[in-house]
Protein backbone atom coordinates (compact mmCIF):
# COMPACT_ATOMS: atom_id res chain seq x y z
CA UNK A 1 0.00 0.00 0.00
CA UNK A 2 1.22 3.44 -1.03
CA UNK A 3 1.21 6.16 1.69
CA UNK A 4 0.27 9.68 -0.10
CA UNK A 5 2.75 12.03 -0.36
CA UNK A 6 1.77 14.99 1.85
CA UNK A 7 0.81 11.93 4.58
CA UNK A 8 4.36 10.92 4.45
CA UNK A 9 5.88 14.73 4.52
CA UNK A 10 3.28 15.07 7.95
CA UNK A 11 4.00 12.10 9.97
CA UNK A 12 8.22 12.86 8.69
CA UNK A 13 7.51 16.24 9.83
CA UNK A 14 5.91 15.01 13.29
CA UNK A 15 8.85 12.48 14.11
CA UNK A 16 11.12 14.85 13.37
CA UNK A 17 9.78 17.59 15.82
CA UNK A 18 9.49 15.04 17.95
CA UNK A 19 12.91 14.20 18.08
CA UNK A 20 14.07 17.86 18.14
CA UNK A 21 12.24 18.59 21.14
CA UNK A 22 13.21 15.24 23.15
CA UNK A 23 16.45 16.39 22.46
CA UNK A 24 16.08 20.24 23.26
CA UNK A 25 13.38 19.34 26.41
CA UNK A 26 13.30 16.25 27.36
CA UNK A 27 10.39 13.89 26.74
CA UNK A 28 8.34 14.35 29.87
CA UNK A 29 8.18 17.81 29.27
CA UNK A 30 6.58 18.25 26.12
CA UNK A 31 3.44 18.55 24.88
CA UNK A 32 1.54 17.78 21.67
CA UNK A 33 0.84 21.45 21.31
CA UNK A 34 4.64 21.65 21.19
CA UNK A 35 4.84 19.09 18.74
CA UNK A 36 2.35 20.58 16.37
CA UNK A 37 4.29 24.08 17.11
CA UNK A 38 7.50 22.57 15.86
CA UNK A 39 5.84 21.12 12.88
CA UNK A 40 4.14 23.48 12.03
CA UNK A 41 0.70 21.92 11.88
CA UNK A 42 -2.67 22.03 13.40
CA UNK A 43 -3.82 19.57 16.22
CA UNK A 44 -6.32 18.09 14.73
CA UNK A 45 -3.92 17.27 12.21
CA UNK A 46 -1.86 15.71 14.53
CA UNK A 47 -4.33 13.69 15.97
CA UNK A 48 -5.31 12.51 12.13
CA UNK A 49 -1.98 11.05 12.02
CA UNK A 50 -1.62 9.73 15.92
CA UNK A 51 -3.71 9.29 19.10
CA UNK A 52 -0.41 10.50 20.97
CA UNK A 53 2.83 11.60 21.74
CA UNK A 54 3.73 7.88 22.69
CA UNK A 55 2.04 6.46 19.74
CA UNK A 56 4.17 9.02 17.79
CA UNK A 57 6.98 7.84 19.56
CA UNK A 58 7.09 4.26 19.22
CA UNK A 59 5.89 4.98 15.19
CA UNK A 60 9.56 6.26 14.94
CA UNK A 61 10.50 2.80 16.08
CA UNK A 62 9.09 1.45 12.65
CA UNK A 63 12.59 2.81 10.69
CA UNK A 64 14.47 0.44 13.65
CA UNK A 65 12.49 -2.65 13.03
CA UNK A 66 12.61 -1.96 8.82
CA UNK A 67 16.99 -1.72 9.65
CA UNK A 68 17.08 -4.73 11.53
CA UNK A 69 14.77 -7.26 9.75
CA UNK A 70 16.50 -5.91 6.58
CA UNK A 71 20.06 -6.94 8.10
CA UNK A 72 19.08 -10.26 9.64
CA UNK A 73 17.25 -11.61 6.45
CA UNK A 74 20.52 -11.24 4.56
CA UNK A 75 22.30 -12.71 6.89
CA UNK A 76 19.79 -15.93 7.62
CA UNK A 77 20.35 -16.60 4.10
CA UNK A 78 23.89 -17.56 4.62
CA UNK A 79 24.26 -17.91 8.64
CA UNK A 80 25.70 -21.44 10.15
CA UNK A 81 24.62 -22.08 13.41
CA UNK A 82 26.02 -19.90 16.24
CA UNK A 83 26.79 -17.52 14.28
CA UNK A 84 23.33 -15.29 15.02
CA UNK A 85 22.20 -11.90 15.93
CA UNK A 86 22.80 -10.58 12.97
CA UNK A 87 20.81 -7.73 13.61
CA UNK A 88 23.35 -6.69 16.58
CA UNK A 89 25.57 -4.65 14.26
CA UNK A 90 22.85 -2.60 12.66
CA UNK A 91 21.41 -1.66 16.27
CA UNK A 92 24.48 -0.60 17.80
CA UNK A 93 25.17 1.74 14.75
CA UNK A 94 21.35 2.89 14.87
CA UNK A 95 21.73 3.69 18.41
CA UNK A 96 25.63 5.68 18.06
CA UNK A 97 24.11 7.65 15.05
CA UNK A 98 21.40 8.65 17.20
CA UNK A 99 23.04 8.78 20.36
CA UNK A 100 21.61 12.09 21.35
CA UNK A 101 18.02 10.80 20.85
CA UNK A 102 19.01 7.80 22.81
CA UNK A 103 20.96 9.59 25.89
CA UNK A 104 17.91 12.30 26.14
CA UNK A 105 15.24 8.94 26.37
CA UNK A 106 17.54 7.19 29.04
CA UNK A 107 15.47 8.06 32.33
CA UNK A 108 11.82 9.21 32.86
CA UNK A 109 8.70 7.41 31.75
CA UNK A 110 10.08 8.02 27.84
CA UNK A 111 12.80 5.16 28.31
CA UNK A 112 9.84 3.11 29.49
CA UNK A 113 8.26 3.56 26.33
CA UNK A 114 11.41 3.61 24.26
CA UNK A 115 12.90 0.76 25.46
CA UNK A 116 9.36 -1.00 25.27
CA UNK A 117 9.19 -0.83 22.02
CA UNK A 118 13.24 -1.52 21.27
CA UNK A 119 12.59 -5.02 23.52
CA UNK A 120 9.50 -5.84 21.32
CA UNK A 121 11.50 -5.49 17.85
CA UNK A 122 14.29 -7.21 19.13
CA UNK A 123 11.68 -10.25 20.52
CA UNK A 124 10.48 -10.82 17.28
CA UNK A 125 13.81 -10.66 15.37
CA UNK A 126 15.25 -13.10 18.01
CA UNK A 127 12.24 -15.60 17.90
CA UNK A 128 12.68 -15.38 14.18
CA UNK A 129 16.26 -16.14 14.39
CA UNK A 130 16.46 -18.83 17.36
CA UNK A 131 13.46 -20.43 14.99
CA UNK A 132 15.61 -20.16 11.59
CA UNK A 133 18.51 -21.52 12.90
CA UNK A 134 16.83 -24.74 15.03
CA UNK A 135 18.07 -27.70 14.36
CA UNK A 136 14.46 -28.31 13.61
CA UNK A 137 14.00 -30.90 16.80
CA UNK A 138 11.16 -30.48 19.44
CA UNK A 139 12.46 -28.16 21.42
CA UNK A 140 10.43 -26.77 24.14
CA UNK A 141 8.25 -23.39 23.30
CA UNK A 142 8.89 -22.38 27.10
CA UNK A 143 12.92 -22.83 25.95
CA UNK A 144 12.45 -20.75 23.12
CA UNK A 145 11.02 -18.04 24.78
CA UNK A 146 13.56 -17.92 27.89
CA UNK A 147 16.62 -17.70 25.01
CA UNK A 148 14.61 -15.03 23.40
CA UNK A 149 13.77 -13.35 26.78
CA UNK A 150 17.41 -13.87 27.72
CA UNK A 151 18.97 -12.36 24.37
CA UNK A 152 16.80 -9.37 24.79
CA UNK A 153 17.25 -8.52 28.12
CA UNK A 154 21.44 -9.07 27.46
CA UNK A 155 21.00 -6.84 24.43
CA UNK A 156 19.54 -3.46 25.99
CA UNK A 157 21.32 -4.08 29.09
CA UNK A 158 24.07 -3.57 26.87
CA UNK A 159 23.14 -0.83 24.73
CA UNK A 160 21.85 1.26 27.59
CA UNK A 161 25.03 0.58 29.40
CA UNK A 162 26.93 1.16 26.53
CA UNK A 163 25.52 4.38 25.72
CA UNK A 164 25.74 5.94 29.35
CA UNK A 165 29.91 5.57 28.77
CA UNK A 166 30.02 7.39 25.50
CA UNK A 167 28.87 4.52 22.86
CA UNK A 168 32.63 3.27 22.96
CA UNK A 169 33.81 1.03 22.14
CA UNK A 170 32.59 1.05 18.10
CA UNK A 171 29.89 -0.67 17.46
CA UNK A 172 31.49 -3.22 15.55
CA UNK A 173 33.22 -4.18 18.77
CA UNK A 174 30.41 -4.09 20.44
CA UNK A 175 28.54 -6.20 18.05
CA UNK A 176 31.03 -8.96 18.09
CA UNK A 177 31.53 -9.11 22.00
CA UNK A 178 27.61 -9.54 22.67
CA UNK A 179 27.15 -11.55 19.82
CA UNK A 180 29.49 -13.97 21.00
CA UNK A 181 28.41 -14.15 24.05
CA UNK A 182 25.36 -14.32 23.90
CA UNK A 183 25.15 -17.05 20.45
CA UNK A 184 27.40 -19.24 22.91
CA UNK A 185 25.56 -19.28 25.79
CA UNK A 186 22.10 -20.06 23.90
CA UNK A 187 23.59 -22.75 21.81
CA UNK A 188 25.29 -24.27 24.14
CA UNK A 189 22.76 -24.41 26.32
CA UNK A 190 20.40 -26.05 23.37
Amino acid sequence: MRVDRRVARTRMALKHALFTLIIRKGYEAITVEDICAEANVGRSTFYLHFASKDALKLSGLEHLREQLAARQQEALASVAKGDGFSFGLALFEHAREHADLYQALIGGRGVGIALGGIRQILSDLVRTELEALADGGSGEVIACEVAVQYTVGAYVAVLTWWLERGAEPSPEQMNEMVRGLTARGIWAAG
